[in-house]
């Protein structure tokens, strides 16, 4: 077996228990959850940051800076839905 089909495989499999082990989390601890998806973005971040200061090429340099646009929104957007979520637990106010 060649070394990228070994890897893909082991990508596969990972989306699978990802997927199994994410929906047995109970609705109380989806919180926690995202919060803990959030620090990841962030260091999905840094890393294509990291990439786009090494890059030789423009195409390098075009799909670390893809890259670093879409690990914004996607980190902005979860914590919005992060912060949404806090809400929800909140008491009526007074």
């Amino acid at each position: 077996m060649s070394a990228e089909m070994a890897l893909f495989s082991i990508f596969v499999l990972s989306i699978f228990i990802g997927f199994e082990v994410v929906s047995k989390v109970s609705t109380t601890l989806h919180t926690p959850l995202m919060s803990g998806a959030n620090a990841i973005h962030g260091v999905i971040l840094v890393g294509a940051i990291m990439v786009a200061d090494h890059s030789e090429t423009t195409l390098e340099l075009t799909l670390s800076v893809i890259a670093i646009v879409l690990a914004t929104i996607n980190m902005v957007g979860g914590f919005v839905v992060t912060d949404r979520m806090l809400e929800m637990f909140k008491g009526k106010k007074k």
